[in-house]
């Protein structure tokens, strides 16, 4: 369940992005403190309503005029009583593209990156389609074909690395590195001529990934932590690597398979290996630090008005910028700027935003996925649902 599939602007040279360990001391920024807000039968209810339609646990995080509210349902593991955790860490998947894109803005508010310049003038060895911007990268127009598997323009599905279905539950540990998933993408004929169309490719944000390491010279994990998650204090948010093991308090996922006698069997998929989505889904975090980044996204806290600007741009197709959904939700609504996201299996996150930063939604799911997705086949409409409880008037 990796997301819901969806400008010119001249490159900013010397174009600082604002000191966030200043902005931190001096309040301008600061990390969410622990819900202790006032009780939300609603939110209750919208949180029951996943766990009633067969998904095992969920935490859930709202703040909003009404102050920081958490809280969860269901189990944190099956089998005992108690719920999960409401600020344990989960595998977020593709919450970690807004990320990766804020990121890359950052490098080209600094004039280090051009936002139209051809990706292979950084990454030459990789012998791209010189049409490909760093843009089209971060807007999902590169063409590019997903390494996680794709379908041909009359529907016939083309397989990638192991990303899904009962294979990938025997797979679940191994170890991919980022130049070798690139490589598989390009092996493969592309969907479409860059930026004549739009479609949803993890391949876009590994090539991001290693754009970051080569223009910056450090790897995609230190620069997230210089960047991002010290100056705002996201300390349980990490880019896991080659890690399996969820830190500390968590909710435990799941996935059905049968065994060589026939007999369903569930299996305890909380450990799994993330390096397959490098860039693209490879994220350890809380609902708090979520909700930290997104509205301090949003805000302006993480970049100048202008890039931030042309990052919440939709493209036409799929309403997505360059790393953001936006997302109109209607009358009395108004416009959310969101990410979602899944790992392979067993979990999924929430993560939306008003335009000014100060109503967000994370959340977390989990549960006992098999090949056909398992409950996941009611996300989007339990999501839409919880979304325009927090998001609409009335």
């Amino acid at each position: 369940m990796t997301t819901q599939p969806p400008s010119a602007i001249k490159v900013l040279r010397r174009v600082a992005v604002p000191t966030l360990a200043a902005a931190l001391l001096t309040g301008a920024v600061a990390p969410a403190a622990s819900a202790a807000g006032p009780d939300r039968p609603e939110l209750q209810k919208a949180m029951q309503a996943f766990v009633d339609a067969g998904f095992s646990g969920m935490q859930l995080r709202v703040h909003d005029e009404q102050g920081d509210w958490a809280g969860s349902a269901g189990v944190r593991k099956l089998g005992q009583s108690a719920k999960p955790p409401t600020n344990g860490r989960f595998w977020t998947g593709s919450v970690i593209k807004p990320f990766t894109a804020t990121l890359v803005l950052q490098l080209v508010a600094e004039g280090k990156i051009g936002l139209d310049v051809p990706v292979a003038d950084y990454l030459p060895e990789f012998g791209l389609d010189r049409r490909i911007t760093v843009r089209m990268l971060l807007q999902h127009t590169s063409g590019l074909f997903n390494y996680t598997g794709d379908s041909d323009p009359d529907g016939k599905w083309v397989p990638g690395i192991t990303a899904n279905g009962d294979a990938w539950l025997a797979d679940r540990f191994r170890s991919y590195q980022p130049e070798e998933l690139i490589r598989l993408a390009l092996s493969k004929t592309p969907r479409f001529e860059p930026g004549t169309d739009q479609k949803y490719t993890n391949t876009n944000y590994t090539l991001a990934l290693l754009l970051i390491e080569k223009v910056s010279g450090r790897s995609y994990a230190e620069e997230m932590k210089r960047r991002i998650l010290r100056p705002l204090g996201m300390t349980a948010t990490v880019v896991p690597g080659d890690r399996t093991q969820l830190p500390g308090p968590h909710a435990h996922g799941y996935y059905r398979i049968k065994d060589a006698a026939g007999k369903w069997k569930t299996v305890d998929i909380s450990r799994q290996n993330l390096s397959l989505l490098a860039g693209a889904g490879d994220l350890i975090s809380t609902t708090q630090d979520l909700h930290t980044f997104i509205s301090a996204l949003n805000s302006g806290k993480l970049l100048p008005a202008p890039l931030l600007t042309e990052m919440r741009k939709p493209h036409s197709k799929m309403g997505y910028g360059l790393g953001l959904f936006v997302q109109d939700l209607g009358p009395n609504c108004g416009t959310v700027y969101q990410h979602n996201g899944s790992p392979p299996h067993g979990y999924g996150t929430l993560m939306y935003s008003s335009p000014d930063g100060k109503t967000t939604l994370t959340a977390s799911v989990t549960w006992v996925d098999e090949a056909t997705r398992g409950p996941a086949k009611d996300f989007q409409k339990l999501t839409d649902t919880l979304v325009k409880q927090v998001f609409c008037d009335g």
